[in-house]
């Protein structure tokens, strides 16, 4: 799911200026599909990831969890590449704003107040200067609380959750969060994770749910379509329920894609999705800033198609080779994420949740004809 997420959310942040706007309509269907593609269908990124770590993060459930080694884990998985990733890039940008190149594309750094500059480097009152790492500074945030979150969805649930779905979805101020969705997703995974929820259950669900997200996000993509780029209130509250109701659809769709080969393959790649998660935003900014000084307006939907599928093509690249010459620096870069795929299958056997185990809970006809 990580990495078919990420992917998409690449396609989230492919840059466009107020000439080539989807929401102008100069290229009809392929605008309408832009919308699609980065207003509505992968927006379900974020607070589906954000689901998987709270889910993750109390699967041996409350009484185990050791709040001061988890801290310690996020920090070095976490905070670390978030750091790293994030003031590498700021620097990048300073050293590039001094010499004249950037500006238009990427806040004004070299001219901003020590607040502005903090707030870049460290995502504190707004987003870090590596946009998409808002994600893992909220996730922090999550982290932080979970202990607090932990024991109100346990005690709970169906009241905590309520709570957090409005304040997600209605238009309400965000308070310290910076995506509202992050804080819901984070806890629908707890609420799974200590409450035992079998979540294959929706499996044998998976064609007709699949069916009812991805109609739910054509029909918001229309109505984005049409009334973008400033939506009414109402819209808005409507693009926030599909992304928080994508956490199920998301599950759904991989369902059906994990039994395929190639998804089996996907499953593997967690260190991929993570190095692709931080480094795609500062290539794509690359790829826009050479763009507009060689190509015509007009010819837009090209580099909005070509561009995702060449930076993927480049990071997977980029991720090969780090991971060969310098495995060290890769793993500190990814979170010390590559390679454990297998050591977190086997925590979850060892645990009892590994998959295998899970309650059959087909019908007694499905069971005869199986």
């Amino acid at each position: 799911m990580r990495i078919l997420l990420i992917s998409g959310i690449v396609f989230v942040h492919v840059p466009f200026d107020p000439q080539t706007s989807p929401f102008l309509g100069a290229n009809g269907f392929v605008d309408w599909i832009r919308v699609f593609l980065g207003d509505s269908l992968f927006r379900v990124g974020v607070p589906c990831l954000s689901a998987i770590s709270g889910y993750l993060m109390f699967r041996r459930g409350l009484d185990a969890f050791d709040y001061g080694k988890t801290i310690r884990s996020k920090a070095r998985t976490v905070l670390l590449p978030f750091l790293i990733w994030n003031l590498s890039f700021l620097a990048l940008v300073l050293l590039a704003q001094k010499g004249g190149i950037g500006f238009g594309y990427l806040p004004d750094a070299i001219n901003a107040s020590p607040r502005e500059v903090a707030t870049l480097a460290l995502a504190i009152e707004s987003l870090p200067v590596n946009v998409p790492l808002y994600f893992l500074r909220d996730l922090l945030l999550c982290i932080l609380l979970a202990p607090v979150l932990g024991i109100l969805i346990k005690r709970y649930p169906l009241i905590m959750l309520a709570i957090f779905f409005a304040y997600a979805v209605l238009p309400v101020p965000s308070g310290i969060f910076l995506k509202k969705s992050i804080l819901f997703g984070f806890s629908c995974g707890i609420y799974a994770s200590l409450h035992q929820i079998n979540i294959r259950t929706l499996d044998r669900h998976a064609a007709l749910i699949s069916t009812l997200f991805l109609t739910a996000a054509v029909m918001l993509a229309t109505a984005l379509y049409w009334t973008g780029p400033d939506y009414p209130v109402w819209i808005d509250m409507l693009r926030s329920l599909t992304a928080v109701c994508g956490i199920v659809g998301s599950w759904a769709i991989s369902a059906i894609l994990i039994r395929s080969r190639i998804g089996e393959r996907l499953s593997g790649s967690e260190g991929l999705s993570f190095w692709i998660f931080c480094a795609h935003y500062p290539l794509l900014i690359a790829f826009w800033m050479l763009w507009n000084r060689a190509a015509h307006p007009g010819l837009y939907p090209l580099f909005y198609f070509a561009t995702p599928i060449l930076a993927l093509l480049i990071l997977v690249a980029s991720n090969h080779l780090a991971k060969r010459l310098v495995p060290k620096l890769h793993a500190v870069l990814t979170g010390s994420r590559a390679g454990r795929s297998n050591a977190a299958a086997k925590r979850l056997t060892e645990s009892g949740t590994n998959p295998k185990d899970w309650p059959d809970t087909s019908s007694p006809k499905e069971k005869a004809t199986r």
